[in-house]
């Protein structure tokens, strides 16, 4: 008996068609962002023309997790998040070009949390201290600020919260990001490395792998990871521990990555502003409040969140400069000032503190990968 005829195997594109296929998709997607730009253009002038602030912070994370839900693959959702976090930062940029200041130099761990936040089409304004950021938005020279509040492995950043006492200025974000140390010098040889330079906390944070790898040799503390890799920049037998960004800005070669010796280091940063945040529905709110000095009083306030079904997920005490061993508190919990169960515990608990002052209610962060 004849055989069957067996289907011919469908021929599989070339390399020449495959290039075409992705040219043309280039110039969909080009003439798809160059619509959503005149689209934020004119949205640019409706917020100009009614008094409207530029920058949304629940509008953007709306757009992020919609992105993200609706993500098909095969990027991964991380991917897409910083793709459309280009694209938002370059149309913002249409509509008014943001000045973020940050916690310099460059290349530090809170100019990379800018970024993350921001995107590129920013002007990023470094300041040399924490305090510098504040007075930046304080005095105009900054429209947003993002300083460090608190690592996960060394804790609470307490001149962040001693700042946050008397400004008047309002959180409005709060970034995640994990902190992936980095060594490198500039031949890359390990062997050659004499001393190792890097801030304070990052030597801490890698001292079993400098231990382990690197025994014996000198430690020299920096002001900042960038410049610890301008100094390890400068002389061929020291290595720096800084983010891969700041090596490779610096000209040096990556000895080894994630050297840190908790892979879940991250530091929390806030998002300054002048004007408070609108709910995105995954909110979290900051207060600090002071109560009498008495038996009780501390739990009575603490309880009108639980009463309420609020979640708390931190609470912090700081001495009261003005009145030695009486303290306030920072409380973060679940939830934006203009929920109805939220308004009732604040309302509560002004009737309680000594004083009440919300910090701001802002979109919760939520950590980035590796």
């Amino acid at each position: 008996m004849p055989r069957p005829a067996t289907k011919p195997e469908a021929e599989k594109p070339s390399l020449a068609s495959l290039r075409e296929r992705i040219d043309e998709i280039d110039r969909k997607i080009l003439d798809l962002l160059s619509m959503r730009a005149g689209i934020v253009e004119q949205v640019g002038q409706l917020k100009h023309s009614s008094g409207e602030v530029v920058y949304v912070p629940s509008r953007e994370r709306a757009i992020y997790e919609r992105m993200i839900a609706e993500n098909p693959g095969p990027l991964t959702a991380e991917q897409v998040k910083r793709i459309f976090t280009e694209i938002i930062s370059a149309c913002r940029a249409l509509e008014h070009m943001p000045r973020v200041a940050f916690l310099g130099p460059e290349h530090t761990y809170s100019h990379e949390a800018a970024r993350m936040r921001f995107g590129s089409s920013v002007e990023f304004v470094p300041e040399s201290s924490i305090a510098g950021v504040f007075q930046a938005l304080d005095n105009g020279r900054a429209d947003f600020g993002v300083v460090p509040v608190e690592n996960s492995t060394d804790g609470t950043i307490t001149l962040t919260l001693d700042l946050l006492i008397d400004t008047s200025l309002v959180i409005i974000g709060e970034i995640l990001l994990p902190v992936r140390h980095s060594i490198g010098s500039r031949d890359g040889d390990a062997a050659r490395v004499r001393k190792i330079v890097s801030h304070q906390q990052s030597l801490a944070q890698c001292r079993g792998y400098i231990a382990a790898n690197f025994p014996g040799r000198e430690l020299e503390a920096a002001a900042s990871n960038a410049f610890a890799a301008k100094r390890a920049a400068e002389d061929p037998d020291c290595a720096a521990i800084a983010s891969t960004t700041a090596l490779e800005a610096n000209g040096l070669r990556v000895i080894a990555e994630n050297i840190q010796d908790l892979a879940t280091n991250t530091t929390r940063f806030l998002v300054m502003g002048k004007r408070p945040s609108e709910r995105c529905g995954a909110d979290k709110t900051t207060v600090l409040f002071a109560v009498a000095d008495k038996v009780g009083a501390l739990h009575e306030a603490i309880s009108l969140f639980a009463r309420n079904g609020i979640n708390i997920s931190k609470i912090e005490s700081r001495p009261l400069r003005s009145r030695p061993w009486e303290y306030i508190f920072f409380v973060d919990f679940s939830g934006h000032r203009d929920d109805p169960r939220v308004r009732r515990a604040l309302k509560a608990l002004e009737r309680k503190a000594l004083f009440l002052k919300v910090l701001g209610s802002y979109p919760e962060g939520r950590s980035a990968s590796a």
